[in-house]
């Protein structure tokens, strides 16, 4: 985890047959509920354009001090460090979770991270600190080969709204390898995306949530299955783990 990775770019390629190729891999992308999104220049950097769109750092590879310890006024003095351009957290040196100083309501979250062989994390939302616990809406971050937990299952896996609802066609890269994900929660709509493809999507208050949360280790959370404003969460497993290009911007929600 301490290597800084190479950021990879895509070939500018010319040529009927290479324009029919990527027309052919877009579509089979697109029927997959995948989608394109442009390359980022540098980690942990805000184009023009993305800053007219709304979106803002919550890391900028150099400071935390977007962040702060769950229950806690300040970032963590152990743990959790700041190497090569991650947010990157030690194994088994403590901390406990950290979550922005921020909350949310309806937004787009962002980031890339990057798991130890065997490890454990995950980002979580609609954390409320009154319950005590940083019990929330976990978006799953696994070695889905090594760790214990992801052999319960695939809502116990990369992407799974955390042991509630599966991810399908989960497009993950091997422990060690960068994966993008991104959240989205849009009123009561909530989407995971894995690897620019959507893998999981649900609505609060469903029939299926509902379910799925009655089956659950959730189900006496009285708050879990609901919206209200929450900070982001990254979580403490006394695993390796590595978190970067994390951004966010506010959805707009009609009115009903």
């Amino acid at each position: 985890m301490n290597a800084s990775p190479t950021s990879s770019r895509r070939p500018v390629r010319h040529g009927h047959a290479v324009a029919a190729t990527a027309a052919a891999a877009f579509l089979a992308l697109a029927s997959a509920g995948c989608s394109f999104l442009p390359d980022q220049n540098e980690p942990n950097t805000l184009t023009f354009s993305e800053l007219r769109s709304g979106w803002q750092l919550l890391f900028d590879g150099q400071s935390t001090s977007a962040w702060r310890g769950f229950g806690k006024p300040g970032f963590p003095a152990q743990g959790w460090e700041v190497a090569d351009g991650w947010l990157h957290h030690k194994p088994k040196a403590g901390g406990g979770d950290i979550i922005t100083r921020e909350a949310f309501e309806s937004f787009e979250l962002s980031f890339e991270w990057r798991i130890a062989p065997g490890g454990n994390s995950g980002v979580k939302y609609f954390i409320d600190e009154q319950r005590g616990a940083p019990i929330g809406h976990e978006y799953q971050v696994i070695d889905d080969d090594a760790h214990p937990d992801a052999s319960h299952g695939p809502k116990r896996q990369t992407g799974a709204l955390y042991d509630a609802l599966p991810p399908i066609k989960a497009p993950v890269r091997k422990a060690g390898e960068i994966n993008t994900s991104r959240i989205v929660v849009r009123g009561d709509d909530v989407e995971h995306w894995l690897n620019d493809c959507l893998v999981l999507r649900y609505r609060l208050g469903s029939p299926e949530l509902l379910a799925a949360k009655a089956a659950s280790k959730f189900k006496n959370e009285a708050r879990w299955g609901t919206r209200f404003p929450t900070p982001i969460l990254l979580q403490d497993h006394q695993d390796e783990v590595g978190y970067r290009n994390i951004r966010i911007r506010r959805l707009l929600t009609k009115q009903r």
